[in-house]
């Protein structure tokens, strides 16, 4: 049985004063003008996974102007065990709240009910831009396959944060390092190994032959992966990280690389559409890891995913989302982007009128 979104309600989201989408399993085609609200639709669905969303706004960015009278977020998710019964909303200065089942939850719990990928405009530039947007991307690739990551992530900034400031502020009491660099130690450790855990999955769920290229993936981090050697690499460059005023050791310096494994082609050096085709090849690569382990894929986001796709990788596209039996939410500009999906899909177009949006479905 697959896990999907059966309901959405949004009210004063961004654009939509209140929307409701109804599915049905199928994937999802969202067609219609630049700036009619599509992505802020892919928006609300990503609030239904742990963090902040595939745009990472704060709650107070997301609530429709001039109103300004707080959002919310209903929904219904079907699992095996069950139907599941989400709300997230925020009132006006104050932080999003969420409840499952009528109880109160932190976010964490989100992450047990329904994975969640997504593919969006800003990403791709993701080989050619700074080092943080390539770990933020395969952190939350980590998280799909380990949702304790985040724990140990914020747990490790934290330290960090703790060390910075020790560093800055010249302190040289050795006790107090050693203290916070053990914490930085064990949760760099477990950070570094379900990094390398989820780019095995994803080399082990990659295809060599298709329309979208497999890229070979590899961590670039100077920084020891056991516990002990970074404890030891810390308290070692604590002269240097003093002059620097910040810890420069540690899996926060890691960078992601990616090379098109049949043409030996570093990702950055790629065009864009073949830059396109490889971020969606580690996505289905992701997806099918997951399915595997799960016995049902996750849910994917596909913002503008058909831009710089010819019609063939597009078609292909189709195929394997639908092989896979994924709930997928689609946004494009014209219909016609997702006419071999067919009765494959449920078709809608979202328009804007009277300074809000408005969603209509259509049936081919």
């Amino acid at each position: 049985m697959s896990v999907h979104l059966v309901s959405l309600v949004l009210s004063h989201f961004r654009s939509h004063q209140r929307t409701r989408l109804d599915c049905d399993g199928r994937p999802v085609a969202l067609s219609g003008l630049n700036g009619a609200g599509k992505t802020n639709i892919l928006e609300a669905i990503s609030l239904l996974s742990p963090g902040r969303g595939l745009r990472r706004a704060a709650p107070e960015e997301i609530g429709r102007k001039p109103q300004g009278v707080g959002w919310k977020l209903r929904a219904e998710m079907i699992r095996p065990d069950g139907l599941r019964q989400i709300e997230t909303w925020a009132e006006p200065g104050q932080p999003r709240q969420l409840r499952i089942d009528d109880k109160a939850a932190p976010q964490t719990v989100l992450g047990e009910i329904a994975a969640m990928l997504w593919l969006t405009p800003a990403m791709d530039r993701l080989w050619i831009e700074a080092p943080e947007g390539r770990r933020r991307y395969l952190d939350r690739i980590v998280l799909s396959f380990r949702p304790g990551h985040a724990a140990q992530t914020l747990a490790y900034e934290k330290a960090m944060r703790e060390r910075n400031r020790l560093l800055r502020d010249q302190v040289s009491d050795a006790g107090w390092y050693a203290a916070i660099e053990a914490q930085m130690a064990q949760a760099g450790a477990e950070i570094s190994a379900n990094r390398h855990h989820a780019l095995a999955e994803l080399t082990r769920h990659g295809i060599a032959d298709g329309p979208f290229p497999q890229a070979d993936l590899a961590l670039d981090c100077t920084a020891p992966r056991l516990a002990d050697d970074l404890a030891t690499a810390l308290a070692e460059g604590r002269r240097r990280d003093m002059a620097a005023g910040r810890s420069l050791t540690g899996p926060h310096r890691a960078d992601l690389s990616a090379i098109w494994a049949a043409k030996g082609m570093a990702a950055a050096q790629c065009s864009t559409g073949e830059q396109k085709a490889m971020l969606i090849s580690i996505l289905l690569a992701n997806a099918r890891a997951l399915k595997l382990r799960d016995g049902h894929a996750p849910i994917l986001l596909l913002d503008e995913v058909a831009a710089h796709l010819d019609a063939g990788r597009r078609a292909a596209l189709y195929d394997a989302l639908c092989d896979l039996g994924a709930q997928a939410f689609l946004t494009g500009t014209g219909a016609e982007l997702f006419a071999d999906l067919g009765p494959r899909a449920q078709h809608f177009t979202v328009s804007e009128r009277d300074g809000h949006s408005i969603l209509e479905e259509n049936f081919p």
